[in-house]
């Protein structure tokens, strides 16, 4: 062993080279410091790194890692040990923490609040954030956190551990624990959090959840700290080429948009809207950082827009990223890439600047091994663009890949757009944690639609989004009339008793081909997009192209240029499409069948019709309700389907109290009405039975957890002796359980899809995978349990290693018309390039 290194952290095999303990220790605290000083809370930070690891000092944990990594000889060293036997058994997590309780819990309720959640943290940074109280029916309401922290000390190390210390980290643990500034600044947080609490009780659902928010950030600190300081030990090339922030100014992103948008020559007749939009944006990025909204009717230019409030509210208030959030990977595929455009220039040099990163999925398992959490994405961009998914997998996912990002939401502009597909059921975790994010980490939020629902009107004491009024809250000044100006379509319902036949809905689509030269068909479900687009094809007097989520993005992003082509060249050509196309998509059809849907739904599907005002005369929009449409799995589209026709029908009776206008401001809030209030008892996460045994909600879980409260009373006696009683692992588990997460799998689409498949096969530095895998975002297809289970069934998918679980797709399972298949197709229809 090396001298100087008797207490090892981490082994680099290649080189025979050990991290000592001291100097893991010391920069995860340099990191994590850092990155909670962006709320205030540095001293936190900085003690949860500096004690996260000191279970590693003791005698069992050395023995079992240097017999892991070969530095104990089985045959020479009394010290070795079965390594694989005892791996994952050996807690060297619960000694930092317990060493935190012990201390600051004797410094008062407010010591004993503090002291609980860093001890939380530490004693999680493994596993995910573990429950206080437990939520399941077979333990309900017992006192996990108390069990963890009474764990005798000869099974967690604690006294032995203070023995064997590095003197200076010690030193520098009790300095910290001993600070009353670091309380005190983690009880200003709290009453910060209490300030905004529409109650102004510490039992309320809001506070409680913000406090569990408080935790989760820390945690993050900690575990993107602890990450990164590993990362680079294991790989220095990756410290190397880590930028920390190291990014062209905002000054210089904000010239090349405002160069960009000067060159800019109105081609369409609404373009000096567009203009008049984008000019109202920037004007309001000099307002105060807070919430607001934007709404602009489909095809306003929003894109551009907000980016430009973005940037210079960035540069004016020196904040440090802009992440845009978005429903539909499509948006990401088109936005990402304009802006990237715009932004991303070549220097004198060769090297072009890193600004936009696209962050789709997470190809990485959740059960991670050091290699795979290397990989793992953690947002450290300029602008970055990922899912709603991943958001919210970031706030309240399972394990430690995506919480680890959330500290980067600090101090940044976080763009959501089409708001409004955010699912019922999160509403007022949403909302909570949005009103977070502002309020304590000093971020701003736009929320853009055409549609904007209503959050700031839900349940306040559950949570609603802290928007101001307008016009405070709007950056528009003139909604109404915005859409009055941008209004080009004409909405034709056509559902009929009994519904349309697929035979009937291809002639209908076919009849306005010859009449408008082109069309777009927008269904509910895959089954349909495929049935329509063979049913057109046979017809072959047209081009007929086909797109769905099983496609991976660079072959939605063929499909959409020759889309686009024959758009331009006006030749005749029908598209058939998921609902993917309907947001944020830059396509101008002459006209639009969409399947009945929600009206938020064929409000945006609109926005692809005559979206340019080409056409002096309105484009049409046909409603249709087809025959065999079977929603039984998409809860979300048929209660929207139900109450879009529900407003329809209102419409039909009095257009005017409409503005005689089916898909405008006033019949969309009639639609919100009914949707929200309608299904107000669906906005906390509900909690089927099965879940933990009981019913229950993910809001509850992660605030007051009063049903493990009352059971707690009920089987002690007494209330919970802590003041957190959130069941977060509980929680975490259920809201991935209910989502069904999907997983990334790369596909073999065309050359470049298969050589990033082959690359990551071979033996590449992690640095170099890294790279890779950013590449391969591009050819990943997002694919639920149930399917995966079927492909790996039929063994068309793979590991692309045995040590890192990445999983890539069967050339025989890729269709060059539907992308991914559970079936394998015949050497005729495997994409060939």
């Amino acid at each position: 062993m090396p001298k100087g290194y008797q207490f090892i952290a981490h082994y680099r095999e290649r080189d025979n080279t050990t991290q000592s303990l001291e100097a893991h220790l010391r920069g995860v605290a340099a990191l994590s410091r850092e990155y909670a000083q962006k709320i205030g809370q540095g001293y936190c930070g900085e003690l949860l790194g500096i004690l996260h690891d000191i279970g590693k000092y003791s005698d069992e944990f050395q023995n079992y890692l240097k017999s892991a990594v070969g530095l104990f000889n089985q045959d020479e060293d009394e010290e070795f040990v079965d390594a694989v036997g005892i791996r994952g058994k050996v807690d060297h997590s619960t000694a930092g923490a317990q060493l935190v309780w012990r201390e600051l819990s004797q410094q008062g309720e407010v010591g004993q609040i503090v002291g609980q959640i860093l001890a939380l943290c530490i004693a999680s940074h493994h596993s995910g954030l573990i429950d206080c109280l437990t939520s399941e029916n077979d333990s309900l309401g017992e006192d996990r956190f108390s069990r963890r922290m009474n764990k005798t000390v000869e099974r967690t190390h604690l006294d032995e551990v203070l023995t064997k210390i590095d003197v200076s980290i010690l030193a520098r643990s009790r300095e910290l624990l001993t600070k009353p500034k670091m309380v005190v600044r983690a009880h200003d947080a709290l009453k910060a959090i209490m300030a905004f609490s529409p109650l102004k009780k510490r039992s309320s659902l809001v506070f409680q959840q913000q406090i569990g928010l408080l935790v989760r950030f820390l945690f993050s600190c900690l575990i993107d700290a602890d990450r990164i300081d590993t990362a680079d030990f294991q790989r220095p090339l990756v410290a190397a080429h880590r930028k920390r922030g190291r990014y062209p100014p905002w000054r210089a992103l904000i010239e090349r948009l405002e160069e960009h948008l000067e060159e800019l020559e109105p081609d369409h007749p609404i373009d000096h809207l567009r203009r008049d939009i984008s000019n109202h944006c920037r004007n309001a990025s000099c307002r105060a950082k807070g919430i607001y909204s934007l709404t602009v009717p489909t095809g306003g230019g929003k894109t551009l827009a907000s980016l430009r409030f973005a940037l210079h509210h960035a540069q004016q208030y020196k904040m440090d990223r802009i992440i845009y959030v978005l429903p539909f990977t499509t948006i990401i595929d088109q936005n990402a890439d304009a802006v990237r455009n715009i932004l991303e220039v070549y220097h004198a040099n060769g090297i072009r600047d890193t600004v936009v990163l696209e962050h789709h999925s997470d190809l990485t398992p959740e059960e991670q091994g050091w290699r795979e959490k290397i990989l793992t994405e953690n947002w450290d961009a300029p602008i970055v663009y990922t899912t709603s998914v991943q958001f919210l997998e970031t706030l309240f996912g399972a394990g430690t890949r995506s919480a680890r990002r959330m500290h980067q939401l600090a101090n940044a502009v976080l763009i959501f757009d089409e708001i409004q597909a955010l699912p019922i059921k999160c509403i007022h975790l949403f909302n909570n944690a949005i009103n977070f994010l502002v309020q304590q980490c000093g971020s701003t939020v736009v929320l853009c639609t055409a549609t904007q629902p209503l959050l700031d009107r839900v349940d306040q004491a559950m949570g609603a989004i802290a928007i101001p009024p307008p016009p405070d809250g709007e950056l528009m000044p003139d909604v109404r009339g915005l859409f009055q100006d941008l209004r080009r379509v004409e909405i034709v319902n056509r559902r009929k008793a009994g519904g349309w036949t697929y035979e009937e809905i291809t002639e209908l689509a076919a009849a306005e081909v010859h009449r408008a030269n082109n069309c777009l068909v927008i269904v509910n479900t895959k089954e349909a997009a495929q049935a329509l687009y063979k049913l057109c094809k046979q017809r072959e007097a047209f081009a007929v192209h086909h797109l769905s989520t099983n496609m991976c993005p660079a072959h939605r992003k063929s499909v959409l240029a020759k889309v686009r082509k024959q758009l331009c060249k006006s030749e005749r050509m029908l598209c058939v499409s998921t609902q993917l196309i309907e947001a944020g998509v830059d396509v101008d059809f002459g006209s639009l069948v969409r399947f009945t849907a929600g009206l938020d739904s064929i409000a945006q599907a609109a926005g692809r019709c005559n979206r340019n005002g080409r056409s002096s005369e309105p484009g049409k929009v046909h409603i249709v309700n087809p025959q065999d449409e079977n929603l039984g799995m998409l809860a979300e589209i048929r209660i929207g389907r139900d109450l879009a026709e529900r407003v329809l029908a209102d419409y039909e009776l009095d257009p005017a109290i409409f503005d005689n206008n089916p898909i405008g401001p006033k019949a969309l809030s009639k639609y919100y009405e009914y949707y929200f209030f309608d299904r107000r008892n669906e906005m906390d996460y509900p909690l089927p039975v099965k879940t933990l045994g009981h019913d229950d909600t993910l809001l509850n879980l992660l605030s007051s957890n009063s049903i493990a409260t009352v059971e707690h009373g009920r089987r002690t006696g007494q209330a919970p002796r802590v003041f957190l009683r959130q069941s977060f692992m509980a929680a975490a588990k259920a809201f991935k359980a209910i989502d069904a997460p999907t997983r990334g799998v790369l596909v073999p689409y065309c050359e470049t899809g298969r050589d990033l498949i082959l690359e990551l096969c071979s033996d590449l530095d992690v640095e170099k995978r890294n790279e890779v895998l950013r590449k391969a975002q591009q050819y990943t297809v997002n694919v639920f349990p149930y399917i995966l289970q079927r492909l790996q069934q039929e063994r068309a998918v793979h590991s692309i290693r045995k040590d890192i679980d990445i999983l890539y797709l069967d050339r025989a399972y890729y269709s060059n018309k539907f992308g991914l298949v559970t079936e394998p197709l015949g050497d005729a229809e495997i994409y060939i390039v």
